[in-house]
C-alpha cells in the first residue's frame, strides 16, 4: 500500500475544486493581471464569487493583488513555482486543442 505523504498547504484538489475558480485562474493566465471587473466581465461569474475566490487564490499564493488607490490590480504570480506548473498546463492544454 502506498502512502501520500500531505505537505502542509492546499491542494491540488483544493486549487481546481471550482469551476469558477477555474476560469479565474485561466483569465489571470492569459491576461497575466487585470481588474475585479474584467474578471467578472470575461468569467461571467458575479461579483462576490469571483472576490471570494481571487481571497482563496491570494491565500494558495498563486496571484497577488497590488493597490493603486482605490484600484485593485490580481497579477498571477509566474514566480511561485506551483503557479508556473498550473500555467504551463494551461498554455500546453490550449495549444493542444488548436
Amino acid at each position: 500500500m502506498q502512502t501520500i505523504i500531505k505537505e502542509p498547504g492546499l491542494n491540488i484538489e483544493d486549487i481546481f475544486a471550482s469551476k469558477g475558480r477555474t476560469k479565474i485562474i485561466k483569465i489571470l493566465v492569459i491576461t497575466h493581471e487585470t481588474n475585479i471587473s474584467n474578471i467578472v466581465n470575461l468569467s461571467g461569474l458575479n461579483h462576490n464569487s469571483v472576490k471570494n475566490h481571487l481571497k482563496f487564490l491570494i491565500k494558495a499564493k498563486l496571484i497577488e493583488e497590488k493597490c493603486f488607490g482605490r484600484i485593485k490590480i490580481y497579477r498571477f504570480r509566474d514566480e511561485n513555482i506551483k503557479a508556473r506548473a498550473i500555467k504551463n498546463l494551461i498554455e500546453f492544454w490550449d495549444e493542444y486543442d488548436k
